[in-house]
């Protein structure tokens, strides 16, 4: 089969699904696939001239809007890169991912902007420009904020290549540098047909975005493979989920299915043993997918909401979904796995990069048209993530005869918040330059709510005072909020191995083992 581009689904899905709804912005409008169509196209054209060229990479910080959802697809009619950032960054942060991933342009929303966002760009002397949904014209309209010249209208063409850059993502590594990873057309375009074929996607499905579409996740799982479909993608009223709204905008807009994580799949059974509704509408399946579902969980969530509850297995370098559990009529849900491959091939490997038998642990590693070709800015990570041929995913699993994958660990350090990937040593730098701290390390403790938090072991300099307070106030000026330790151990001297070395693990045991050694002063 000839590789696809994720613009040539999109064409297709608008021309067979012309007048069925592509987009419910709750409290405002609803577009169809030919006006989505129709607003994408135009906006292209308002890229072009403001200067986007093929391969122009183009962040974007927005909560998830209309807007948001336009202006994405429309960087990549282009043909330029489009790199989401988490609207809540901080200043420094959203320096660092501007200017690591070399954007030439930064688009924030046209009303109320991105104060954070906008003083980063401009510190960088970047060009940056309003996008807002104008009611008159039924169109986004691009507004210059700084640098930038419109030039007389421009044709776009739809031509875009399988290997044009579409889409570049951060995703947290083991060192202290987050690693890019640049997504070509030809990627999201095989993994958008894995996640519509697998959940046998519609254009009568509909889907409430609850995860934010700065998150492969969400822009992946919920909103590109709903529109491939001929579906319609619910925008909550709030630009977020809201646990009291979730169900009504679920019955008002005739949703089938929503997918999220764990977090919030807690967070509405909590709701559900309060305040149950009346009656829960039908819907066709439930995904959970970035971090484990414990299988109590899953079977609580199947019982209360009378719908199947399929786990699936992602990350950012496969353009997000690499294993889910299926549909009823396909074969059984087995919890406390994350399902069979969807589209890629997947085997356990040992150190040796030989492919280990059913049952036997060894390192989850993958391959297919799905998967980046390796990070960017990141030599070193390359070296250790792509050998023998295979994706290195760092998690370790087994697979069963059967096909199911079942995860035991993970390789890396990573802190898993919910979903969110936090690199350690990010937190680390961050606490390290407090100028009360000596030494500093932080790690992933379990967490009933997001299944790890940030927590941290602390070594005062001579003399110093500080409280657990004064160190998260300092973490807020340079760390998004879901990166903020959430509790703080002080000590004399940290944990360490026979040779010296300080290891996350073993400080994390020797602070968690005994909660009496958290303290809230030096």
């Amino acid at each position: 089969m000839a590789a696809l581009t994720l613009t040539a689904l999109l064409d297709h899905a608008a021309e067979q699904n012309g007048e069925n709804l592509a987009l419910i912005a709750s409290g405002g409008p609803h577009l169809t696939h030919r006006e989505l169509h129709g607003a994408i196209k135009k906006a292209a054209a308002q890229l072009r001239r403001a200067g986007v060229k093929p391969g122009d990479l183009v962040s974007l910080a927005f909560p998830n809007t209309l807007e948001f959802v336009v202006v994405f697809i429309a960087v990549t009619r282009a043909r330029a890169i489009a790199a989401p950032l988490n609207a809540a960054y901080t200043e420094d942060e959203f320096k660092f991912y501007l200017e690591d991933a070399g954007s030439t342009l930064l688009l924030v929303p046209g009303a109320e902007g991105n104060k954070a966002a906008e003083a980063a760009a401009a510190e960088l002397n970047l060009p940056i420009a309003g996008v807002h949904w104008e009611k008159e014209s039924g169109d986004v309209v691009i507004v210059p904020k700084r640098k930038i010249e419109l030039a007389p209208e421009l044709e776009v063409s739809s031509m875009s290549s399988y290997t044009d850059e579409a889409l570049f993502l951060h995703t947290s590594g083991t060192t202290s540098r987050p690693k890019g990873v640049p997504l070509t057309q030809a990627n999201l375009a095989s993994s958008i047909q894995h996640i519509k074929a697998w959940y046998e996607l519609s254009p009568s499905d509909r889907t409430l975005i609850v995860m934010p579409l700065f998150h492969v996740h969400g822009l992946m799982a919920a909103l590109l493979s709903t529109l491939a479909a001929g579906g319609t993608a619910v925008l909550p009223a709030a630009g977020r989920f809201s646990a009291s709204s979730f169900w009504k905008d679920i019955k008002t807009n005739s949703v089938t299915w929503y997918t999220a994580v764990p977090t919030i799949h807690q967070i509405l059974l909590k709701v559900h043993k309060s305040h149950p509704e009346a009656e829960y509408p039908k819907l066709r399946f439930i995904r959970s997918c970035s971090s484990s579902l414990a299988p109590a969980v899953l079977e609580d969530l199947q019982e209360s909401f009378n719908a199947p509850v399929l786990e699936a297995y992602a990350m950012t370098e496969a353009s997000h979904q690499m294993t889910s559990n299926p549909l009823p009529a396909h074969g059984p849900n087995k919890p406390g796995t994350v399902g069979k491959p969807t589209g890629i091939e997947l085997a356990i490997l040992n150190d040796d990069g030989e492919i280990q038998k059913p049952g036997v642990v060894g390192e989850v590693s993958i391959r297919g048209p799905n998967v980046t070709k390796g990070y960017r800015n990141n030599p070193d990570a390359n070296k250790t993530a792509f050998e023998f041929g295979w994706f290195h995913t760092g998690d370790r699993g087994f697979v069963d005869e059967d096909g199911y994958l079942t995860l035991t660990g993970r390789i890396k350090e990573l802190i898993n918040r919910g979903g969110e990937k936090i690199s350690p040593l990010e937190v680390d730098a961050v606490l390290l330059s407090h100028p009360a701290v000596s030494e500093a390390v932080a790690f992933g403790a379990p967490d009933a709510h997001f299944g790890e938090e940030v927590n941290a072991g602390i070594v005062l300099n001579k003399g110093a005072n500080a409280t657990e307070k004064d160190i998260q106030e300092f973490c807020k000026k340079n760390l998004a909020p879901f990166k903020i330790p959430k509790r703080i151990f002080f000590a004399d001297e940290l944990p360490r191995t026979a040779t010296g070395k300080i290891q996350r693990r073993i400080v994390a045991e020797h602070f968690l083992k005994d909660t009496s050694k958290e303290s809230t002063s030096g």
